[in-house]
């Protein structure tokens, strides 16, 4: 999708490793699964027990970014005895670079898994070259 500075990291897309928390000043890891198949890339969030609403997704540039913005919810003053897991609010980031059809970007949220379908423009990926050794 995408080479950067740090060269080809995480199948061809740079991406922030640590999310934005939002009202803290610490930081809240969202898994992202990327594959790359033959015609587009597939970002997979895990995000469980979500609105779909809620989710805001963007383009800036070549700049994609996923947020979530966790609305003051009844479950979060509860008197919990143990509590493993929250939501919480959080924004991820990722660079395309000119192969990905940003206009056709289709995004799904099913069983907690938000899924984006980023299409490749036919004929826009370069060959691999290779680099011989002297």
């Amino acid at each position: 999708m995408c080479n950067n500075r740090y060269g080809n990291r995480g199948y061809g897309m740079r991406h922030e490793h640590f999310a934005r928390h939002f009202g803290e000043n610490r930081f809240f890891r969202i898994p992202v699964n990327i594959v790359k198949n033959e015609n587009n890339y597939e970002l997979l969030i895990f995000a469980p027990d979500r609105a779909k609403e809620d989710f805001k997704i963007s383009i800036k540039g070549h700049e994609l970014t996923i947020s979530y913005e966790l609305k003051n919810e009844p479950d979060q003053n509860r008197n919990w005895i143990r509590q493993e897991f929250r939501k919480t609010s959080f924004e991820r980031s990722f660079m395309i670079d000119e192969t990905v059809d940003s206009e056709n970007i289709h995004a799904e949220y099913n069983n907690g898994i938000l899924q984006l379908v980023l299409p490749i423009i036919p004929g826009s990926e370069k060959p691999v070259q290779e680099i011989r050794i002297s």
